[in-house]
């Protein structure tokens, strides 16, 4: 969606959205349409008992007086209990009540409320990022654009707002995250016939011209490297896999000389190898990127706001599939680390592609923090559902960081517990370790357990996201069906409050 800035004035054509605090009545702006339409508004909220509760919504159809087709109130609750995410919510709550209506742009006027303690300007960016989030969709392949499941058509918000100008050089840096986001959307969403490792890696190439250095190591370097777990899932798949780096130095000034590091779990599509998983519901396990897609999403974020840190996120970008060439339940192969791992279950493939991509990560760069994202396990899911996402650490101060860094952006992590006594269960009697523990019991924390031995000393947080990366309803306005996109915003609000240098 395209947003765009202007003074605030009466439109003449097309719906006008005017936001509401609960109990402060209209606006000045909004008592200035109210004359227009000779009471209009106040009799609408008069017989609809309208009080502009959050998320609220309210309808005038053809007001007399105006040459508007509509007018739409949305309500931003209290203004002294007014938070950035319902803010944002609201306005992509507003921008979806109008989908009905068929028109191409709308008009929202923003004035901000006493109690609220925000600028005209600071509301204006929040309504309009909750709008560049909210009016995703991914339609790629609907040969008619009506068939779409989305039916929004608005495709230019017009953002009304007293210093439009201000607000719209400050938005453009802001909405470079929102890109970053829908970028991992787009990523997750797409089929896996068509974004497998290479075409992924070729996705990747783009974002040098935003200033990133890429490097893509193919399978003849990775076997050189000696990445046996990451080239052992892949072995049953046509599709070579690809470990993409990309090096983004903003500041090449700053005192914090070693990077961040970024690791994201990159299965295209997974199968389960010879461990098949049931028929299903597997045409979702095309999201089974979307740790990668968060990593490469949050790279873009960062270059495209030009941020000044120094980050470098690694994804391993494989196929899982199941053919004569494919490893064994059983097999055991060794890691780039040096250490072995008995091969149990070949559905529990990403830990393997982490397990070399983390150790080349500590290796290659020692950063200063390692985090990494990965639809692991489905027994996070049974933990927490599809509203938080896990978190394991080795460095409370980094978990606490983080789980700030969620709060603030609404993207919601639980810390569970990393402790010897599970390490205990990954154990091999025939190699360093199994790759799963005990069958039915603390899976996802297993798994973390693995990671854990491939990033040394290093201060390390693995974030489990396979119950919230692929949302079965909408979770929220800004928040679609499918891809999530869950992570960027985290990643980008982490990065700038402890490794920015602004």
């Amino acid at each position: 969606m395209k947003i765009e800035f202007a003074p605030i004035e009466i439109p003449t054509s097309g719906s006008l959205i005017i936001f509401l605090a609960e109990g402060d009545g209209l606006t000045e702006f909004a008592k200035s349409v109210d004359t227009f339409t000779e009471g209009a508004i106040s009799r609408a909220i008069e017989l609809n008992s309208y009080d502009a509760k959050l998320y609220s919504t309210l309808i005038i159809e053809a007001p007399h007086g105006l040459s508007l087709n509509r007018i739409l109130l949305c309500g931003l609750g209290k203004a002294s209990e007014f938070s950035i995410l319902n803010i944002q919510r609201a306005g992509a709550t507003a921008l979806k009540a109008l989908a009905h209506c068929k028109e191409e742009s709308v008009d929202l006027a923003i004035e901000s409320f006493s109690e609220m303690g925000m600028t005209d300007v600071n509301l204006a960016l929040e309504i309009a990022y909750g709008l560049k989030l909210g009016s995703y969709k991914f339609s790629k392949y609907f040969t008619n654009e009506k068939n779409s499941v989305s039916s929004i058509s608005i495709n230019t918000a017009n953002v009304l707002v007293n210093d439009h100008l201000d607000a719209q050089n400050i938005f453009s840096i802001r909405s470079e995250v929102a890109k970053g986001v829908n970028l991992a959307r787009d990523l997750i969403s797409e089929p896996g016939n068509v974004k497998y490792p290479e075409a992924i890696g070729r996705d990747i190439m783009n974002l040098q011209e935003l200033g990133i250095d890429v490097k893509l190591l193919k399978k003849n370097e990775l076997e050189k490297l000696g990445m046996g777990a990451l080239l052992g899932v892949s072995q049953g798949s046509e599709k070579e896999p690809i470990v993409a780096i990309m090096h983004w130095k903003g500041n090449p000034n700053s005192s914090k000389e070693t990077p961040v590091a970024l690791v994201g779990k990159g299965v295209t599509f997974d199968t389960g190898g010879i461990s098949l998983k049931p028929s299903g519901g597997m045409e979702e396990m095309k999201y089974d990127m979307a740790g990668a897609g968060a990593v490469i999403g949050t790279m873009r974020a960062l270059a495209g706001r030009k941020a000044k840190c120094n980050v470098v996120g690694i994804v391993g970008l494989v196929e899982n599939m199941p053919d004569g060439k494919a490893q064994r339940p059983g097999d055991v192969v060794t890691t780039m680390s040096g250490q072995t791992i008995e091969v149990i279950n070949t559905d529990a493939e990403g830990r393997l592609v982490l397990a070399d991509v983390l150790y080349y990560a500590q290796s290659k760069y020692s950063p200063s923090v390692i985090i990494n994202l990965a639809t692991l396990t489905g027994a996070v899911v049974v933990t927490l559902g599809s509203h938080m996402a896990g978190v394991f650490s080795n460095n409370q101060n980094l978990a606490d960081n983080l789980i700030n860094a969620g709060k603030y952006v609404g993207e919601d992590i639980w810390q569970l517990p990393l402790d010897v006594r599970y390490d205990k269960e990954i154990n091999s009697a025939i190699a360093d370790m199994k790759n799963v523990g005990k069958s039915r019991e603390a899976g996802s924390i297993a798994g973390a357990q693995l990671l854990q031995r491939f990033v040394g000393n290093t201060p390390w947080a693995h974030i489990d996201i396979a119950g919230v990366a692929w949302m079965k309803g909408s979770e929220n306005s800004i928040v679609p069906k499918g891809a999530s996109g869950f992570g960027v915003k985290l990643l980008d609000r982490f990065v700038n409050e402890n490794y920015e240098d602004l």
